[in-house]
This record gives C-alpha cells, structure tokens and sequence, in this order.
C-alpha cells in the first residue's frame, strides 16, 4: 500500500505543483484516490498535452520533464512529447509472450529506476474501463501472425523497408528493452486507400528507412489480425496509417512518447521521430550506463569470487592429489586383477566357442554326407563331377543326373576342406557361376551332365 508521503510526492512529480499544502488538500478531496486526483488536475490542463489524441483519457497524459525530474534526470529543453501510459490487457501480455512473469515485471531498464518511481506510482490498480477479456493468443499464433505481416510487407515493398521484427508484440517490446532502444510500432490497414502511398513513399523511404532500423527496434501488425487488432484498441488509433513510438514502464504498461496518423511526408515522419530519439535519450544513455555499471559490478563480484575459489581450491589441492593418488593405486590394481580374470575367462571362452564351431561343423558334415547317400555306380544317367579347390586340392564323385547343383555344395560342404561357409562352385568353359539361385537346378538341367569340371570360388 502506497503512503501518503509517496502518493504526496508522486502527486507533487506529476503535476508540477510544489504547494504541499495544496497537493493535499486535491489528494484529500479525491479520497486520496491518486489517479483520479491526477485524472482531475490533468483534465483541467489538457492543452499540456498537445499530441496526445483527443480520444484519450487525461488521466494518462504526463510530461516527460516531470518523471525525468522525479528520477534526478536532467529534463530536455522545451519538451514538446507528451506521455501517455497505456495499460496492456491481459491477452496480449500473455498472449505475445507465454510467461506471464516475464510481463508483469516489465519495467524500466534502469534497476531502481530511471523513470521507474514517478510511473509506478501511478496506476497501481488495475486499468478503469472494460478491458478486453478477449481469449488469448497462443505464443505460435502470435508468432505466426507476426511472420506473415513481415512475409507480407516484404513481398509488397522488396527494396527498403524497415525491418520488422516476426514476433509478437511483448516479445518486440523486450527485445527493444534489451537492446536500450525504443519501439516503433505501425499497424497497417490494408484497406486503407492511403497505406501504399504511406507505405511506399514514406515509410520504406532510404532516410526514414534507415533512420528507424538503426535507432528503433520495428514491430508491425495487420489489424486485421488477432493481435494488430488488440494493439490498435489499445492504442486507440482513430485514423490509418498509423505509427507509435513507445517504450516498456511498470505494472503491465507501455509510455506511449509519439503517434502519428494519417498520411505523413518522409521529412515529416523522420523529424517527429528524431525528435523523440533526442528527447528521450536520456533516459536510454541512464539506463545503457546502469546496464553497464551493473554488469560490472557482477564482473567485480565474478572476479572476487573467482579469486576466493581459486584460493580454496589451492588448499584442497594438495589433500585431493593424494587421495587421487592412493584411487588411482588401488583403481590400476583392481583393474589389473579385474583384467587378468578377464583374458584367462576369454580364453576359456574362446576354446570351448571354437570345439562348439568344430563340433557343428563335423555335425553338418556328417549330416550333408548322410544326405548324399551311397555314390552310384557308373552309368548313362550318372554324372561325373570334378571339384577342385582353392588349395589346388581335387575330389571326384559320381551324382546321378538328377541331383541338384545343391547335392554338390552337400558334397563340398561334408569334405571339410573349406574353412569358410560363402563360395560359389563356377565352371570354366564355358563360365557360369552356380550361385544359391540355381541351386534347385539338377545336375542334367545345368547342362552338367555327363562330366563336369567345377573350382571353388571364395567370395
């Protein structure tokens, strides 16, 4: 709960009124209500806020002197930019970003804040009106609506052109925060006569162009889609095209620093824009410069606690070497004993693998060569087959001519002379390999028959 002490300050920050008698008496006569306290004295001095539209709520106008002042900043000169603080609903919060943490904690870059005590002052309750409770849009719907904007824009306006982010709006507003830049958002009404001339001649103009990817982060929408049309409510954009230059504050709200709609010139657009480039930079160089004295303050503290570490580990140094020393002696002694049991149940393992192979292999020649039956005798329908081996080793035997080219393998197979189980019985003249495809093949068939002459072939 705010004090009145800080309600009487922030009162004091906002309306440039330095009578505390006086800021109590507007807070005490308001309830000490202090946004309709502020909403009442702002009513009265609307004409502060010149380019705020006329559509807007006067509560939300402030002068940017004012939070400067309140957070120590030197104000700019003459400032002619009027801030509006925009609430965003809860759909687009969660919507753009999918961790809602992540949104309720925006606020100024600057820790502590530069600009952060005037604005979280104000609006700590949540937004008066009826703010959409609209569904939210999933993170890839968001995503999706965004990439097709900028497929979009870039299949109309192929040259120069802004580079558009293809995210969601949350999302464009951290990576502008990130990167100590301001957001320029254009919503884009596609049938709006006025857009391609907009488009075209003003806003993918070189100057303005390049003056935008250089000191803006760009976010665009269609308001047609889902969240184009949620930002243009929410910006309360009355007339197309329309562009924005806005900025991340506290409690889930945006300062609205420029908007611009209706048709604008190139020369019109880039001076509004690096009007608000120049006055709003001093609040990006204090945040830049906190940012900075942050991370080396966490450098600091990185390197002290390295030191310390460094420190520590020396002292335990010598004491781990020796326990490692003694593992290590008692690990290689483990490993030789676990290594000898090893080769010596290998070995015992590889000679009773090996009589197991030798005896299946006299099994299958036993059993091959019971399968060939007795070798008949001479005779017209008997063939006479030659095999010779790899070792210049020769065996002969008798089939009858209908045996098949398998027999034959049977034969080779119950000799035992091979080692290997993958060959091929070829004949030379002519050349014809007998592989298991033919193997079905009687001997008269194959065109064996009466002799043959076959070498074994490895393969």
């Amino acid at each position: 709960m705010v004090d009145v002490a800080d309600k009487l300050a922030c009162f004091q920050a906002v309306t440039g009124l330095e009578d505390p008698d006086l800021c109590t008496e507007i807070l005490q006569a308001h309830g000490w209500d202090l946004e309709l306290a502020i909403s009442s004295f702002t009513s009265s001095n609307q004409s502060s806020a010149s380019t705020i539209t006329s559509d807007s709520d006067p509560r939300d106008s402030l002068d940017p002197t004012q939070y400067a002042s309140s957070s120590g900043l030197v104000p700019a000169p003459n400032p002619s930019i009027a801030w509006k603080l925009v609430t965003l609903p809860f759909s687009v919060i969660s919507g753009s970003l999918g961790l809602v943490s992540g949104a309720v904690e925006l606020g100024l870059w600057a820790a502590g804040g530069v600009l952060s005590y005037s604005l979280g002052m104000i609006g700590l309750g949540q937004g008066r009106g009826g703010e959409s409770s609209a569904r939210l849009v999933s993170v890839s719907a968001a995503a999706s609506e965004a990439m097709e904007f900028v497929a979009a824009f870039e299949r109309d306006y192929p040259t120069t052109r802004p580079n558009f982010v293809g995210e969601g709006f949350m999302d464009a507003l951290q990576r502008s925060r990130n990167s100590f830049k301001l957001l320029f958002v254009y919503l884009h009404s596609p049938d709006h006569p006025d857009s391609p001339v907009f488009c075209g001649r003003t806003l993918c103009s070189e100057a303005v162009a390049a003056f935008v990817n250089e000191n803006f982060v760009a976010w665009g929408a269609d308001i047609r889609a889902s969240e184009g049309f949620k930002m243009s409510n929410i910006l309360k954009a009355s007339r197309f095209p329309f562009c924005a230059v806005v900025m991340p504050t506290t409690n889930q709200r945006i300062a609205l620093l420029q908007q611009v709609e209706g048709p604008t010139s190139p020369e019109e657009m880039l001076t509004m824009l690096q009007k608000v480039l120049e006055e709003s930079s001093p609040v990006l160089v204090a945040a830049r410069l906190d940012a900075e004295e942050r991370r080396n303050n966490m450098r600091l503290r990185e390197e002290q606690d390295a030191a310390y570490r460094a420190a520590l580990e020396a002292d335990q140094a010598r004491e781990r070497q020796r326990r490692e020393e003694q593992e290590r002696l008692e690990r290689e002694a483990a490993e030789a004993e676990q290594k000898r049991k090893e080769e010596e149940e290998a070995h015992e393992r590889a000679a009773r693998e090996a009589a197991e192979k030798e005896a299946a292999r006299a099994r299958m020649r036993e059993q091959k060569a019971l399968s060939l039956g007795d070798e008949p005798e001479k005779g017209p329908s008997v063939t006479q087959v030659l095999v010779r081996f790899p070792t210049g080793e020769r065996k002969e035997r008798r089939f009858h001519s209908t045996a098949t080219i398998q027999s034959v393998y049977d034969y080779v197979d119950s000799l035992g002379c091979l080692e290997v189980e993958d060959y091929s019985l070829v004949s030379n003249f002519p050349r014809v390999t007998y592989g298991r495809d033919k193997q079905s093949l009687s001997l008269k068939e194959a065109g064996l028959h009466p002799q043959a002459s076959l070498f074994v072939e490895l393969n």
